[in-house]
């Protein structure tokens, strides 16, 4: 019988006591039976352990070595790798316990240490105002939402805008546990902005010249409370997808932008025939002035040199009247026969001349002259 045996038939391994199932004091009228053998009893065990391993003589040996693979498995499932595009967040008992780079790195197995592995440098994108086609169950085109679309601008119109907002993840750890449905925060937050600034800005700016600025803007005030709530997330871009009147009025603004349109045409024309007309009236204002200034010196100088010239002849004329005036009508004579034709005859050679005046040929002269 083995060892097991005895034990299942409440019988004791040493043996039945003395006197065959008497008193515990030994004088029962039983015989007498020898201890088993020590080595006996070893191997009884063994055989039992053996049953319990699954395995024969020296068993013990896989079970504690499957053990062993075990134990490595486990602490070797404590390695982890993050990516170029991640960042890992550890977490012991569900509480942050640091932020690891990308590469190989080692946590406690589980259940006491996790890793979670966000991709940081992922472009996510979220629309506002409208949803795509695939978003909005659609087959083409896309689903306006005027809920979200429809602002008030600054001078009291409305307009329907549609814009998106990308953005990436700035800090795992602040976006993992500061908030809890990022998606929802940025349109939320851009939302809040961008009614913000469309308030303050006239309709004519937000169709035309101003979309830049004001994504800018928009882009400006939604990080701004993205990082007070400390959600870890950076907005990249601010990109106005449409920005129109609403359906119902778009007609009558179109023509109120055509009647716009040629305002500012008309107003240009007269500005360039102004900028065309003034400059040259300036020229000729200027030209006048300067023949005036001229004619102004010249004046002022001959009458300066008249002047001084009377007065010299007046000093001579003190000191030598008569050769004065003889001079004086000399250069008035020469002054007057200058501008005339004239024959001169020498009184002595002249005595027999008839006084003719050939005026025919003295014209043609003239005229040759």
């Amino acid at each position: 019988m083995s060892f097991k045996d005895k034990i299942f038939n409440n019988q004791s391994p040493w043996g039945s006591p003395p006197g065959g199932g008497g008193g515990a004091n030994g004088n029962g009228s039983g015989t007498r039976r020898e201890p088993p053998n020590l080595d006996d009893l070893i191997k009884n065990f063994q055989k039992t352990i053996n049953k319990f391993s699954g395995g024969k003589s020296g068993g013990s040996r896989p079970f504690v070595l499957g053990l062993l693979i075990l134990l490595f498995l486990y602490v070797a499932s404590g390695l982890y790798r993050v990516l170029p595009d991640e960042q890992g967040v550890v977490l012991r008992f569900g509480k942050y316990v640091h932020t690891t780079q990308p590469g190989l790195h080692y946590h406690l197995p589980l259940p006491f240490e996790r890793v979670l592995t966000p991709k940081v440098t992922k472009v996510n994108r979220v629309d506002v105002g409208f949803r795509p086609a695939s978003d909005s169950g659609r087959t083409s085109g896309v689903g306006n939402v005027p809920e979200e679309s429809l602002m008030l601008t600054g001078d009291e119109n409305i307009v329907d805008i549609n814009y998106s907002v990308f953005w990436v993840i700035k800090d795992a750890q602040k976006f993992l546990f500061n908030i809890q449905s990022p998606v929802e925060t940025v349109k939320a937050t851009s939302e809040t902005a961008m009614r913000e600034v469309i308030a303050k800005n006239e309709i004519q700016t937000i169709l035309t010249e101003g979309r830049s600025n004001i994504e800018i803007e928009v882009q400006e005030i939604t990080q701004q409370i993205l990082d007070e709530y400390e959600s870890g997330i950076q907005i990249t871009q601010v990109q106005t997808q449409q920005a129109d009147p609403p359906a119902q009025v778009i007609d009558a603004f179109r023509d109120v932008q055509a009647a716009r349109a040629d305002r500012e045409r008309s107003k240009n024309e007269a500005e360039a025939y102004a900028n065309d007309v003034i400059p040259r009236a300036r020229g000729e204002a200027e030209q006048v002035l300067q023949q005036a200034e001229a004619y102004k010196k010249e004046v002022v100088a001959k009458a300066e040199g008249e002047a001084s010239r009377f007065l010299a002849i007046y000093n001579e004329y003190k000191n030598a009247k008569q050769v004065t005036q003889e001079r004086m009508y000399l250069e008035t004579m020469e002054k007057v026969l200058a501008d005339i034709d004239k024959v001169i005859i020498d009184k002595e050679s002249g005595s027999g001349v008839v006084p003719y005046l050939p005026l025919p040929e003295l014209k043609k002269s003239g005229s040759t002259n």
